[in-house]
């Protein structure tokens, strides 16, 4: 595929049957995502992405919310089958009829082709209102007897680039004192180990600092707390993973960020580089000096 080539996804189906999940799970792979375009809108809405030069993955959810638009679907996908610089792959979705009128009824909303009615009546008039678009679509997946988990790895499985790992982990020094990071997945307290603030020539330094971290690490309960804690990551992460998450965030923290917990997560999140995509951060090891 040409490098300039345009990648465009719509995602369509059966109402229920799992077009959200779907949508999440491209936006994580990089694609820029549009929910409930109405088609008669496909065709300059594509022409304003390729003007604008900045995206060349783009996922569309087209469903029967705009009915009302619905009946331009085909013209308008086969003006985009005779656009050269378009690749079109339509992910269809659908589910038993009792599987979504049991989510239907679970989530108490009202069928889209039947607002006042049957839910099963609604079921069956979408399902033949989209039987030309299904017989189109490039990937069908039946959602009735897979989690929302398991529908996340099959698209994950179908679309991600071959060199772009979905599962990225993040590894952040703090200080507690400043209050613990809303978005930690994971939090480690080192705050018992030896405290480099209390010798007067570390203290304005921090834990990137070449004295200091040495001295950090100089210490054989360090190195015991970092083996132990790396082989609780090396178990965990994979399974996190398989879980469906696309973002890990370990937090480790010491009194105020600055030496202990910086240190450490260098050293941690160096050992995870080799597995996984991780970056490192230091929410707070600026904060003493800024004061």
């Amino acid at each position: 595929m040409a490098t300039n080539q345009l990648q465009l996804v719509i995602i369509t189906g059966m109402s229920g049957a799992g077009k959200t999940v779907a949508m999440q799970s491209l936006e994580d792979l990089g694609y820029f995502c549009v929910d409930n375009l109405p088609p008669t809108l496909l065709p300059k809405f594509w022409e304003l992405m390729k003007e604008s030069g900045k995206m060349n993955k783009i996922a569309l959810v087209m469903d029967l919310r705009g009915r009302d638009f619905f009946d331009s679907i085909e013209t308008a996908l086969d003006e985009l089958d005779n656009t050269s610089f378009i690749t079109t792959k339509i992910l269809f979705l659908e589910a038993d009829d009792a599987v979504l009128v049991s989510r239907y009824k679970e989530s108490r909303r009202h069928h889209p082709l039947e607002p006042n009615g049957s839910v099963l009546e609604g079921i069956k008039a979408e399902r033949e209102l989209l039987s030309d678009l299904k017989g189109r679509s490039q990937l069908v997946i039946n959602t009735s007897n897979i989690k929302p988990r398991d529908l996340r790895e099959r698209i994950n499985q179908e679309f991600k680039a071959e060199d772009k790992d979905v599962f990225n982990v993040q590894v952040m020094s703090f200080g507690f004192k400043y209050g613990l990071p809303i978005d930690a997945d994971l939090v480690f307290d080192v705050r018992f180990l030896p405290n480099p603030h209390y010798i007067d020539k570390m203290r304005p330094l921090t834990g990137l600092d070449e004295d200091v971290y040495n001295y950090v690490m100089k210490w054989p309960e360090t190195q015991t707390y970092l083996d132990k804690t790396l082989d609780l990551l090396n178990f965990t992460l994979p399974y996190y993973k398989r879980e469906g998450k696309t973002q890990l965030v370990i937090a480790i923290g010491c009194t105020g960020g600055q030496h202990r917990s910086v240190a450490l997560s260098k050293y941690i999140g160096k050992a995870l580089q080799g597995k996984y995509e991780t970056t490192i951060s230091h929410r707070d090891m600026k904060r003493r000096k800024e004061k």
